[in-house]
């Protein structure tokens, strides 16, 4: 019997995040893992009038190629990729495995590689996002509740396809609706930051980072760049970010994971980096081009329905009360400007004394904005 809240996921990514229109070319990207997804996605896209383009990846296959490929094939992009981007109206990518921890003993180089070679794709794919009318790109990706990754979450299936449906509001009667009142009081955050030239966070465990973001754009993500949502970001100045961050949790990454990382940037570059495990997996990472050093982006979570750490970045970077500050490539409709084959979004906790300054002004204390207007636990939530 099929779940209907997966049709109630692809209505949402077609109609809503992505909204299709008639003969958009639409390319849906997903593991064999997430057919029943794929499958929903599909016809909701023929629903709408688009054409759907399926490309369905085979995580064996996957595990192939890093373990036999030499650096030729490592190294080797289609020309038809390229193309693929310039062609597609929407793109829809759907994250599920057989096993989240099968590239854990990949050598990082072979994954060094393979995303520096790749590297002009996703370039064009930000360019295209950040796009207006009718050339841009509009994409959105989620996650498909599968059992490695309820494993790491450490739940059950049946727990984890809870956790992931209501993350994403499914639950609700008209959960569209709902994301346009978060993205009312998201807008509001948006707004106040887009006038501020630094953003300070602090926490008791050791952060104390300043990040210069004037002129720069902070977006609003309610729903459609990812399912679920809960963000604001920004591309900082590329050579304003000082001072140190002691992430909370372990950062995965290309299937590996880095605990206890701890950055210490100067005039915006990565100077000093250290992990409890997988430490020489992030010095590789920074060290694969000059961008990855630098942030590409700071954001504050704002999805309060998001409280535990899941092992899944798409979760744990929304989680109300959090900042997550990333490494590598910017997204160029924040105005960011660092170009990196990298981008790895990392995660501190607000929570437990933590606190948000712009331009001096605390606006967050414990992880709750000061203002009531804007996006608050679900007990303080006032209607817009």
């Amino acid at each position: 019997m099929r779940d209907p809240r997966i049709d109630k996921l692809a209505e949402v990514l077609v109609r809503y995040s992505v909204a299709v229109r008639r003969d958009y070319l639409v390319r849906i990207s997903g593991s064999t893992v997430a057919m029943p997804l794929v499958r929903a996605l599909y016809r909701e896209i023929l629903k709408a009038g688009g054409h759907p383009l399926l490309r369905i990846t085979d995580d064996e296959c996957v595990d192939s190629f890093y373990g036999l490929a030499d650096k030729r094939q490592l190294a080797f992009v289609p020309k038809l990729l390229m193309k693929e981007v310039e062609a597609v109206d929407c793109s829809i990518g759907i994250w599920a495995n057989d096993n989240t921890k099968s590239m854990t003993r990949v050598d990082p180089k072979r994954q060094c590689i393979v995303s520096q070679a790749r590297r002009p794709i996703m370039k064009r794919f930000m360019q295209r996002a950040a796009a207006k009318g009718r050339k841009r790109l509009r994409w959105t990706g989620t996650q498909f509740p599968c059992q490695a990754a309820a494993q790491d979450a450490e739940r059950s299936l049946e727990q984890y396809e809870d956790f992931v449906f209501n993350a994403g509001l499914l639950h609700l009667k008209d959960p569209v609706a709902e994301w346009r009142k978060i993205s009312v009081r998201q807008q509001r955050v948006a707004d106040f930051l887009n006038k501020c030239k630094e953003v300070r966070f602090r926490t008791p465990q050791g952060t104390d980072l300043r990040v210069g973001v004037a002129g720069r754009r902070w977006l609003n993500c309610d729903g459609h760049e990812n399912f679920p949502d809960g963000e604001v970001f920004t591309g900082p100045i590329e050579d304003a970010t000082e001072g140190v961050v002691c992430y909370s949790f372990p950062a995965v990454h290309g299937g590996r994971e880095a605990h206890d990382i701890r950055l210490r940037f100067k005039a915006g570059r990565v100077v000093d980096a250290s992990a409890s495990k997988g430490e020489d997996f992030l010095i590789k990472m920074l060290d694969q081009d000059r961008g990855a050093r630098v942030l590409g982006e700071i954001a504050i979570g704002t999805n309060y329905a998001i409280t535990e750490y899941t092992r899944n970045t798409l979760f744990d970077e929304k989680i109300g009360g959090t900042f997550h500050a990333a490494v590598g490539a910017a997204y160029p409709e924040s105005g960011g400007k660092n170009e990196s084959g990298l981008h790895w979004d990392m995660v501190c906790d607000l929570r437990k004394g933590g606190v948000i300054e712009a331009d001096g002004k605390v606006i967050s204390r414990n992880g709750r904005f000061v203002r009531g207007d804007w996006p608050q636990p679900a007990r303080a939530t006032r209607r817009p």
